[in-house]
């Protein structure tokens, strides 16, 4: 089907959010021109202000308005824990649970070679004068348990303990209300490896 220039242009633009195909980019600008201009229009100043004013925290690199997040500003954390994550969804993820009340790192990503994403790619020249400062005692890394959060984590395991710095992995494998028969083996065999003490 031929579209205009603007409303094709509308719907490529869609299409740079991750997981959106030609048909959902296509609904979405559909829906928006037909049924929501003004849902239209607050998104696009919403987005056009987010762009101009968020940018990195300069203490943990996490997304914010201000030169200082709400997290590292906040007098009631403990400052001496750090949790290592791979990018600012995954502080939304740790806060949402309500049970951590440290301090955070955001590398950009994971180290993976075959991509050319090395140490300085995802911040670990500032994450090392982070622990220079002689703040922290324990870093809690809390990458993905793919194959590229787990290199990151021992990369970053190796790191933290040359600074004489407690270094946790946050725990993988079954979940909560999880039946052994469903889990897949992979998570299983993690889970096994992983066990601790009662």
């Amino acid at each position: 089907m031929s579209f205009s220039p603007l409303l094709k242009q509308l719907i490529e633009a869609f299409r740079v959010l991750p997981g959106v195909g030609p048909k959902s980019a296509q609904r979405m600008a559909f829906y928006l021109l037909e049924r929501d201009r003004e849902g239209g229009k607050a998104l696009a100043q919403v987005l056009g202000q987010a762009l101009k004013q968020v940018g990195h925290c300069e203490t943990c690199r996490t997304l914010c308005e201000k030169p200082i997040c709400l997290i590292c500003a906040d007098l009631q954390r403990d400052h001496s824990v750090l949790c290592v994550v791979g990018g600012p969804a995954h502080v939304a993820a740790i806060e949402q649970t309500g049970g951590y009340f440290g301090l955070y790192f955001v590398l950009s990503g994971h180290l993976s070679p075959i991509d050319g994403i090395g140490p300085q790619e995802i911040g670990v020249d500032t994450f090392t004068r982070r622990l220079s400062l002689g703040t922290v005692k324990e870093v809690v890394l809390a990458t993905n348990s793919t194959v590229e959060g787990e290199a990151t984590a021992y990369y970053l395991a190796d790191l933290v303990k040359s600074h004489g710095i407690k270094v946790t992995r946050i725990a993988h494998g079954v979940p909560m209300g999880g039946e052994l028969d469903y889990i897949d083996g992979g998570t299983l065999a993690k889970a096994l490896i992983d066990r601790t003490l009662v």
